[in-house]
């Protein structure tokens, strides 16, 4: 299917002139200096033009359609909420999927288990029958967890279905209600793998050739069918999924845990010979076919060879695309020539997160006045300097540690979000949305970060600067809201100093998301037709502004 999403610039979007005399309506601010969602006094704008850094936007000029922003559920995310009271867990959620909290209109969620499962290696049918699919169920995702083996779970009945159910029915107890979902499945069941196992991890015994393996021939219509049944036992339980993707990372990860490769032209084929036609006659051809799911640097050959082929094409949406490639560059280049190519094909940010949470990077420690009796935990100090690591510091075969040095969590985030929807990405989702205070569980020690993370054996809960960063996004840019051309001049400041981007809904209210990523307040101008207002953003800090223009 071809979704109509990525709308060329000078398309009106109001189709009315600004207001007479412009005001800033709300200016929302989140930073370092301990602002969350913080709320500034109104400026006023005044004829003529800005000067020194300006930010102009054009709110009659639309680009992409907003799908939204969110996070995942998963199997380590639900696990963690468990050893909540459960009114406990239910104010949390309200939190995240609630109006009055981040109110998440977009999310992911996974098909069968991942690195971010209890224990990992299960499917919902992990040995053929007599026919291949006779023992398909999606038991483990809503069996719970036994007290026994979990003593400090509070609901044993909690998993990543409940954990769906229960952000469903916070969002249909408000009058914003907008949600939806993409399914990602990390891996076949093994019997339909060449490989016949979950994965091999690198060793010397394989050359140090680690894999996930591929789909046998003959098992390749099966895995299709596998995908639909899900879809149809998640819609029989309630859950409409909007969004799929063939496989999360089908270039692999090198066999550190569940994945299954596909190249551009298999997947290509398997679309149009297969999964395409599966979900047309299965009654899900409705559903938002995303294809690859990986970085960003890759996604150009990708997107030629399967949205460039008019019968793989009929059946997709758009592409699937993470952030793993490099912790600060965002591949903007890549994205216009996706988009410019195809632009009536939707780009959807599916995963990101702080990889591999506590690394030991080669320059040492990271915070020399003790970063490691401090830690990350209720330690908000952690998430505004540059403090993290990243897998390409873990063994010396990386082949990009340039495109990885340490790197500031939130700056990350928004610089992320912001130069993404400024370039055609119309939804971004972050990865596990609730972790334990480690950056677990994950069964093969993939520490990470989470908006939310939990000390289970107290309960002690903590909304890292992430939760404020996403929330605000969420908040003030909302599915159905369109981006809108925006330009930045830095004037003396350095390139990585400021960022910017801009959506406006169907009222005319326009949102300007700026970040400031220096130790300094900055002064800029905000342009909005003839009119302009002298803005500061504080150091560190990311700031909504927002201006009715109708």
């Amino acid at each position: 299917m071809i979704a109509i999403v990525g709308i060329t610039m000078l398309a009106a979007c109001a189709g009315k002139a600004p207001r007479e005399n412009l005001e800033t309506s709300a200016i929302i601010i989140t930073s370092e200096a301990g602002a969350k969602l913080a709320a500034a006094p109104a400026v006023s704008f005044e004829r003529g033009r800005g000067t020194g850094p300006v930010i102009e936007v054009w709110p009659g000029q639309t680009k992409q359609r907003i799908d939204g922003i969110g996070s995942s559920f998963t199997e380590s995310s639900a696990y963690v909420l468990a050893h909540l009271e459960p009114e406990r867990r239910r104010a949390l959620m309200r939190e995240l999927y609630g109006e009055g909290g981040a109110n998440f209109s977009l999310a992911r969620t996974v098909i069968g288990s991942t690195d971010f499962s209890v224990a990992g290696k299960q499917s919902y049918a992990d040995a053929p029958g007599e026919t291949p699919l006779e023992s398909f169920s999606i038991g483990m995702d809503f069996d719970g967890f036994e007290r026994a083996e979990h003593p400090g779970i509070r609901d044993e009945t909690f998993d990543v279905l409940p954990m769906i159910q229960e952000a469903l029915a916070i969002k249909r107890g408000q009058p914003d209600s907008s949600f939806r979902i993409v399914a990602s499945a990390w891996t076949a069941p093994p019997w339909m793998k060449d490989i016949e196992t979950w994965y091999v991890g690198l060793s010397e015994e394989n050359n140090w050739q680690g894999t996930g393996g591929s789909l046998k021939p003959e098992h390749e219509a099966t895995y299709a069918d596998y995908l639909v049944r899900y879809l149809d036992a998640y819609d029989a339980r309630g859950v409409d999924i909007w969004g799929l993707t063939p496989v999360n990372e089908p270039h692999g990860n090198s066999g550190q845990w569940e994945s299954m490769h596909f190249t551009p032209e298999s997947q290509r084929d398997y679309i149009t010979e297969h999964l395409g036609p599966a979900l047309r006659d299965g009654g899900h051809g409705d559903i938002e076919l995303l294809i690859y799911d990986q970085n960003r640097d890759d996604m150009v050959h990708w997107a030629d060879v399967i949205l460039g082929d008019t019968e793989a094409a009929q059946y997709v949406s758009g592409t699937a695309i993470h952030w793993y490639a490099s912790t600060f560059r965002v591949f903007e280049d890549e994205l216009d020539t996706v988009h410019d190519r195809f632009p009536a094909f939707r780009i959807i940010h599916t995963e990101g997160t702080i990889d591999n949470l506590g690394l030991e990077a080669p320059a040492g420690v990271w915070d020399p006045e003790g970063y490691k009796e401090s830690g990350w935990f209720q330690n908000d100090a952690f998430w505004w300097q540059p403090n993290a690591s990243d897998w390409a510091y873990a063994a010396e075969w990386a082949p990009n540690v340039n495109d990885h040095p340490l790197y500031t969590p939130v700056h990350r985030y928004a610089r992320n979000i912001i130069v993404s929807l400024d370039h055609w990405v119309s939804g971004w989702i972050d990865w596990n949305v609730v972790l334990d205070h480690e950056g677990g569980p994950n069964h093969v020690g993939n520490l990470c970060g989470a908006p939310v993370m939990i000390d289970t054996a107290p309960g002690e809960i903590y909304y890292t600067p992430i939760y404020y960063v996403l929330a605000q996004f969420s908040r003030t840019i909302r599915p159905g809201d369109y981006a809108i051309r925006t330009s930045t001049t830095r004037a003396m400041l350095g390139e990585d100093d400021l960022h910017a981007s801009a959506t406006v809904n169907d009222a005319g209210l326009v949102s300007v998301q700026v970040l400031n990523t220096t130790p300094r307040a900055i002064d800029y101008s905000l342009q909005i037709g003839d009119q302009h207002a002298a803005m500061t953003i504080p150091a560190n800090a990311l700031q909504t502004v927002q201006v009715a223009t109708q």
